[in-house]
């Protein structure tokens, strides 16, 4: 079982972390990202680390012990580094461009599909790659889902919007009988 829970989170320097009322607030500059944890685990901030404790002895308790750690090292880590998830697209005629807050992608259909970018989140092209990044991994994790599923690729010629790092299991097509 894990006890992902139990390891304290390092507050790297330029980053304010406080808590209140159950709600912990990560703050680096202007911007600002909060976690409420609805008082379901003890929180405490203890020479520059975030302690997490178990308030009952549920295993409930536990799930959302080891789960508002980990929401709360993401908040960090997006706030200090970022979230970057890249897509590739495939395809004769498939083409992506950021217009704007618009990403325009032509993906074979009729007509062109516009997505809008929201302000969190920062998409660039480079030939057939789309850089997804933000400060959510949440959040920059559904933006390349939802891009992904306006083409998902597919198993015969491998056309379509995925992943940089997936592995599209390729099938054998039809074969003439003799």
């Amino acid at each position: 079982m894990s006890r992902i829970g139990k390891k304290p989170i390092s507050i790297p320097s330029g980053v304010e972390v406080s808590v209140n009322d159950g709600v912990i607030t990560v703050k680096k500059g202007s911007k600002a990202i909060e976690v409420n944890t609805h008082n379901r685990v003890g929180v405490e901030i203890e020479d520059n680390n975030i302690i997490f404790s178990l308030i009952g002895e549920e295993s409930q308790d536990r799930a959302f012990w080891g789960t508002y750690r980990a929401l709360t090292a993401n908040a960090i880590t997006g706030l200090t580094e970022g979230f970057k998830k890249s897509l590739e697209i495939n395809g004769v005629g498939y083409r992506a461009a950021v217009k704007g807050k618009v990403l325009e992608l032509q993906l074979g259909f009729s007509h062109p599909i516009n997505f809008e970018i929201s302000e969190d989140i920062e998409i660039t092209v480079e030939k057939n790659i789309i850089n997804i990044k933000g400060s959510s991994k949440q959040e920059v994790g559904q933006v390349a889902a939802k891009i992904r599923g306006f083409r998902p690729p597919e198993p015969y010629k491998g056309k379509g919007v995925k992943y940089t790092d997936e592995h599209i299991v390729r099938k054998a097509g039809k074969t003439a009988k003799k």
